[in-house]
């Protein structure tokens, strides 16, 4: 059995059944920054790193490949891809090099080495304060995006539409650099908006050879944040194998350097082909590779274990069903919740996931300039197409059964 070493293991909800299914098949090791908890029944051992600082990690990893025997290195952590990159480097292990890592977490690399090889993506420029933005915002024509240059989960990324929302917005984006960017002070993006379908392409990648697993199509609301509502995937969706997105991915993984691991790539199909909206140096979130596992029962987690052990990764469907999720938020920006449960009786028999998120007392905000953090539930469906799956989810958040009042 092959010795993997996993960097940081994430919320339980949503990474114990990656974890899970690849401790079946490795030899897991865990570097995290506590004691071990519900990760126990699916490894063989425990890293400690308090606070999981780069050094703490390095010095971690460091020691567990001294004692012979490791095989990879791995994470699906956003703020580990770095320090993942580096360790896997520093034992001579497959991973995608810290150069790309760094790209991957940092926005504008992604956006300066892709211009560099012309490959498609909006417009964009990094600015250092509003007066930047708005000259910037003035070239490109209203409507435009602002992003922090390393901000996760759409936090604080909008669309504007004249200098005034520009105004209001920015002080937001320009508060939230990753803590691990070497940054001049310029952290804010202001990008051009394109138009166009937006799809998510979840990926493996070995010595620089791109294979595709899944596309994710997302449902979106609450604008001007992109706030991603739901996302369903479908085994035998035909983009999954369209020669234009395949060759786009390659150009995109080529412009950065990236050798082995997994990214979440997406992309706005436009008028003129694919364009890059952003690249993630590991698999999505929000249960993509969950719903992937349901439609085609290929894990994406495994594959990702796989190729960071140097192995070809099985990637063959078993079976072309559709699967999705979809989220529940509250009624007013700030709502106090009393109590939240679903009515199970009232589930449709294509939901296998109906859980809520929050717990009585909790108050919970909309999507605002600060914050995305405004879940109260989500539901997963699986059928044999997007219509049944939709109609599913559907059904599922309306047996959810809330009482709240505006906090």
């Amino acid at each position: 059995m092959t010795r993997l070493v996993v960097v940081g293991t994430g919320p339980r909800l949503y990474r114990e059944f990656m974890l899970r299914g690849i401790g079946e098949r490795h030899d897991v090791h865990i570097v995290i920054g506590r004691a071990a908890e519900w990760e126990t029944p699916y490894v063989t051992g425990v890293s400690v790193v308090p606070g999981m600082t780069p050094d703490g990690i390095a010095a971690a990893v460091e020691e567990v490949v001294a004692q012979g025997g490791v095989d990879g290195i791995m994470t699906w952590a956003e703020d580990h891809v770095v320090d993942t990159a580096l360790a896997a480097a520093a034992a001579g292990l497959p991973g995608p090099g810290p150069g790309a890592a760094r790209a991957c977490r940092d926005k504008h690399l992604t956006r300066s080495a892709l211009a560099a090889r012309g490959v498609p993506q909006p417009r964009s420029v990094l600015v250092a304060d509003l007066a930047e933005a708005c000259a910037v915002a003035g070239e490109f024509g209203y409507p435009v995006v602002i992003k922090p240059r390393g901000g996760v989960a759409s936090q604080a990324v909008a669309l504007i539409h004249d200098a005034g929302e520009l105004a209001g917005h920015f002080p937001s984006a320009h508060r939230l650099p990753a803590a691990d960017l070497r940054s001049s002070g310029r952290s804010v993006l202001i990008e051009e908006y394109l138009t166009g379908q937006e799809i998510a392409v979840d990926s493996v990648v070995r010595n620089g050879r791109v294979m595709p697993i899944l596309v994710s199509h997302k449902e979106m609301g609450y604008a001007p944040y992109f706030e991603e509502t739901g996302h369903w995937t479908h085994a035998a969706d035909p983009l999954l194998a369209d020669p234009a997105i395949t060759t786009f991915l390659t150009q995109v993984h080529t412009a950065i350097g990236y050798s082995t691991g997994a990214t979440h790539t997406e992309l706005k199909l436009t008028d003129k082909g694919p364009k890059l909206i952003e690249i993630n140096g590991r698999l999505g979130g929000d249960l993509i590779s969950y719903l992937c596992g349901n439609a085609s029962g290929v894990a994406p987690g495994l594959a990702l274990a796989d190729v960071s052990c140097g192995a070809v990764p099985d990637l063959t469907p078993v079976r072309t069903s559709c699967a999705g999720i979809r989220f529940a938020y509250p009624p007013w920006p700030e709502t106090r919740v009393a109590e939240i449960a679903f009515d199970e009786s009232a589930l449709p028999a294509e939901t296998d996931l109906a859980v809520p998120l929050v717990s009585p007392g909790d108050v919970v905000q909309l999507p605002n300039k600060d914050q995305m953090e405004a879940r109260v539930a989500f539901a997963t469906a699986t059928a044999s197409t997007r219509e049944e799956v939709s109609a599913a989810l559907d059904r599922s958040l309306a047996a959810l059964r809330c009482t709240w009042s505006p906090a």
